[in-house]
């Protein structure tokens, strides 16, 4: 691959890993001129969420590593959540569709997880989502996106007592009170995702599990909504058969019974237990994925994160998912080794149907490489069958990106009418996924970029 490619595929990632910021300096294409009449923003209306797929040992076992550990390993002594009727509150810089993505997701609650959660205007909630500016949000949590905070109600009582014992959530029994943070500022998917991520934790397990496939207990972040294991959990987690103050072998003695009353289909022989994800490879993880070390200490610690799971025998989602970061840092630095990951990572995840977004994923770095060797026929097919399963996963920017891959893809074998015609019906999925005009644009000048000129 020559170097103009490279250094075309280098931009494209530095886009990816940057959340979709801006890329300065962009030649200008035909596409970016559709930015000019940017279409209606687009949303998901309907839901298509599969059931959880794993036995109901599987499930036992991940529910209590759910919920009696924090993602920083400490013990959590008892189980707490939220006694009666729940309600929510939003207060700050909020929004329409974040106001709709909320009343969604509670109705979801309702529904799939039997919990009486409800939306109000009174100053009592127990739980409150406060949306504050972005870079106020990461002054005072640099690494943090969006985060739950117990015991308090508001940003001022957070900078108050943030050092203190009052937000240690290993200190509670029952859940009484607990605020939301999400940047207001985001893009509407990112605002959107951290309504999931942060109320599913507000109300139920507090620790994140990098083994799980299906599920946004998880820091790999491909899941963006509540799945049919998340679900599944939280409908368990506010089960009449358990109760705030449970210790962990009170709530293992109940889960069996439990478990085959909620999902007797899971009542079967399952996988045998996974290890548990060590130490070294959690912060080899977060090193590769942190943007604050450099880029050759990130590419080290994602080799590294390779190195340990071949050593553990891991063959499941981390195996992938420590290729796929590696994969995503070599771009720009090595384009061969890159691809070499990028086909190992989708290898794994080709494994199993519970990882076929994890496989999208991967479409979309293996189509910038196609796109940029000059292969249309490549990918137009890897956006095909990607384009499904970013839609039924609801994930707006993974959709638009693939879109407009494949509107690139057909400009290439002169098909300008159909190309034109997808590429603007991108643009509607692209401001719910990247938010303003400014981000929609650079992604579309990113892509078309890497269109041999």
């Amino acid at each position: 691959m020559g170097g103009r490619e490279l250094s075309r595929l280098a931009a494209f990632a530095l886009g990816v890993l940057a959340s979709c910021a801006p890329v300065p300096d962009v030649p200008p294409t035909r596409a970016v001129a559709l930015v000019n009449a940017l279409p209606p923003m687009k949303a998901f209306t309907t839901e298509t969420v599969a059931p959880a797929t794993r036995s109901n040992a599987e499930m036992a076992q991940d529910f209590l590593d759910l919920s009696f550990r924090m993602e920083s390993g400490r013990t959590i002594p008892v189980l707490s959540r939220f006694e009666g009727p729940i309600t929510v509150r939003m207060t700050g810089a909020t929004s329409d569709s974040m106001g709709r993505d909320l009343t969604r997701l509670l109705g979801r609650l309702r529904n799939e997880a039997d919990i009486d959660i409800s939306l109000t205007n009174g100053p009592n909630a127990h739980i409150t989502v406060e949306a504050i500016p972005q870079a106020e949000l990461q002054r005072a949590v640099p690494r943090a996106a969006c985060f739950v905070v117990p015991r308090i109600t508001s940003w001022e009582e957070f900078l108050l007592t943030r050092h203190t014992g009052q937000v240690d959530w290993t200190t509670l029994t029952t859940r009484e009170r607990a605020v939301i943070f999400v940047p207001a500022d985001a893009a509407p998917q990112e605002i959107r995702d951290c309504l999931h991520e942060e109320l599913a934790q507000a109300l139920g397990p507090l620790n994140d599990l990098y083994r799980l496939p299906d599920s946004v207990f998880n820091d790999d972040n491909i899941h963006t909504v509540l799945t049919g294991f998340d679900m599944l959990v939280l409908r368990a987690f506010y089960a009449p058969e358990l109760s705030s103050g449970m210790t962990r072998s009170d709530v293992a003695a109940r889960l069996p019974a439990l478990l085959a009353r909620l999902n007797p289909r899971g009542q079967r022989a399952g996988a045998p237990a996974q290890a548990d994800t060590s130490r070294d490879w959690i912060t080899a993880m977060e090193t590769a994925l942190t943007s604050g070390s450099t880029p050759g200490r990130r590419r080290q610690a994602a080799a590294r994160a390779i190195q340990l799971g071949e050593a553990f025998g891991w063959r499941d989602t981390r195996a992938g998912f420590a290729l796929y970061a590696n994969g995503r840092l070599q771009v720009g630095h090595d384009s061969a080794a890159a691809l070499a990951s990028f086909n190992a990572a989708e290898a794994v995840y080709r494994k199993s149907a519970v990882t076929s977004v994890h496989t999208a994923h991967i479409a979309v770095q293996k189509a910038a490489f196609a796109l940029a060797s000059g292969d249309a026929q490549t990918t137009i097919a890897l956006a095909d069958e990607a384009i499904p399963v970013a839609r039924r996963h609801q994930n707006a920017a993974l959709l638009a990106t693939l879109m407009m891959f494949k509107a690139e893809g057909l400009a290439m074998t002169g098909n300008t009418v159909e190309a034109d015609a997808l590429r603007l019906d991108s643009l509607g999925w692209a401001r719910y996924g990247f938010g303003s005009d400014l981000n929609v644009q650079a992604r579309l000048a990113e892509i078309a970029a890497l269109r041999p000129f």
